[in-house]
């Protein structure tokens, strides 16, 4: 089995990716260190620089996961900026900007980087299509998952669904998906890096 490393505190984004990921024979580590994360539009952007950041720290295979849900009458607020805007206005305050609004797309996005060494950083991007919900529903899951409907997935928001359930629709899951098959198509390559 080969070895990575995820920087993150968030424990439902590691036991997704871990139970992803260990279907292609990763077995995956969360690291709880500080990462840096750069004010930029591009998700991919931020999980790159975060992902070098930390590999510069620890000088392990390391994996860095950025996302943002991209609201389509919003024009794709609060999209990088996602955390940011869940810290302070949370699920009511996007509620509440899309009050009276009939169109209620969105997109959900994130981009997974893969640090192998300082100057080989891969980038894994998964993106799902959906709505957001009138309310908020569910219990399960964390962050915007109680008002994010996925277009696939019967009408249940990602709180509504069990962790293996939201990995076959979310955005996260097609790219952790994305990293596994890479992984699994360079493993001979992999293995006089990671191991």
């Amino acid at each position: 089995m080969i070895k990575l490393y995820f920087v993150t505190n968030n424990m439902g984004k590691f036991n997704e990716a871990k139970e992803i990921l260990n279907s292609y024979g990763v077995s995956l580590e969360r690291i709880d260190t500080e990462k840096i994360e750069i004010q930029s539009t591009s998700l991919e952007d931020i999980a790159r620089y975060s992902a070098i950041h930390v590999y510069k720290q620890v000088r392990k295979p390391i994996i860095v996961e950025d996302s943002g849900l991209f609201i389509d009458a919003l024009n794709g607020f609060p999209g990088p900026y996602s955390s940011y805007v869940y810290k302070t206005i949370g699920l009511k305050g996007i509620l509440k900007l899309l009050q009276g609004e009939n169109n209620r797309k969105a997109v959900f996005e994130a981009v997974v980087a893969l640090a192998l060494r300082e100057d080989m950083v891969l980038t894994f991007k998964g993106v799902v299509e959906g709505y957001i919900a009138l309310e908020i529903r569910g219990s399960k899951g964390f962050g915007y998952d109680p008002i994010f409907v996925p277009k696939e997935g019967e009408g249940k928001t990602f709180a509504e669904m069990d962790i293996h359930e939201k990995n076959m629709y979310s955005h996260r899951g097609k790219a952790f998906r994305s990293l596994g098959m890479w992984i699994n198509m360079n493993i001979d390559k992999l293995k006089y890096i990671v191991l």
